[in-house]
């Protein structure tokens, strides 16, 4: 399979990488358009794909990702339609565009994929979110789906909420990041080295996602079974709720969607 990238910013990046890794195309058959900022130079020294100039490189991909900026896109898929072959998916990694949209510029012999990756599709442990055009096949909207796989858990949704998605999917590892910063520094206070402290919590993390998901027990009460009355946890969590912790996610959450 060939499979083309327009776009190799941070996400373009991310999903290059996690294809790469899990095998899903190799190098020779990965053909990257990048912009003005020379990411993508710079990343097909490190990885070996081919760099491309022009739209037409592209006609012979089964796949093609866009990942630009939300203003352009619908642009540059203007720009690239004449050089696109029957039956290429499509797929849309771009916010400020509806499935629809994407599908007018395009015509209908071009199938139509939005979806919403997270990074963690780098280490192909993300979770996506996707919409697919009404006219694709089913064939390849499972081709689609499978190639998606190689990236992460993929959920199929309404584009009503694709946003939403995009919002606890995509801008939900930065917040887990300053927890995780703010977690070791607190370590660090106590008088553990950082590196240490670093490793433990990313371990914490990593289980604490894995029980959640195999045991599917509510947050809550994953959360009782590690508070003990009169115990460290729940003076840890009382202090948090002191000092607003779940408003001030909840509110992140509102903000970043607004």
């Amino acid at each position: 399979m060939n499979i083309g990238f327009i776009g190799a910013g941070h996400m373009g990046s991310a999903m290059i990488e996690g294809l790469l890794k899990a095998k899903t195309v190799v190098p020779e058959n990965l053909f990257v358009k990048g912009g003005s900022s020379g990411t993508a130079d710079a990343l097909q020294k490190k990885l070996g794909f081919k760099l491309i100039k022009d739209y037409d490189a592209l006609k012979d991909c089964q796949v093609i990702f866009i990942a630009t900026g939300a203003k352009i896109v619908l642009d540059i898929l203007k720009q690239a339609a004449p050089s696109l072959s029957k039956g290429t998916i499509l797929i849309s990694v771009a916010t400020g565009h509806t499935v629809e949209e994407a599908q007018a510029v395009l015509g209908d012999e071009i199938y139509v994929v939005h979806a919403i990756p997270n990074t963690p599709v780098s280490v192909n442990a993300g979770m996506i979110g996707t919409v697919f055009s009404d006219e694709m096949p089913a064939e390849s909207k499972t081709e689609a789906t499978r190639v998606l796989e190689t990236l992460g858990k993929v959920e199929e949704v309404s584009e009503s909420i694709l946003g939403t998605f995009g919002t606890v999917a995509g801008c939900s590892p930065a917040f887990v990041d300053i927890f995780m910063e703010a977690l070791a520094d607190g370590a660090v206070l106590e008088g553990m080295p950082r590196a240490l402290s670093y490793e433990i919590i990313a371990q914490m993390m990593l289980g604490s996602a894995k029980l959640a998901i195999e045991t599917k027990k509510h947050p809550g009460e994953l959360k009782d079974g590690v508070t003990s009355p009169g115990g460290s946890t729940i003076k840890g969590v009382t202090a948090l709720e002191k000092n607003g912790f779940r408003y001030a996610v909840i509110d992140a959450v509102k903000q970043a969607n607004s």
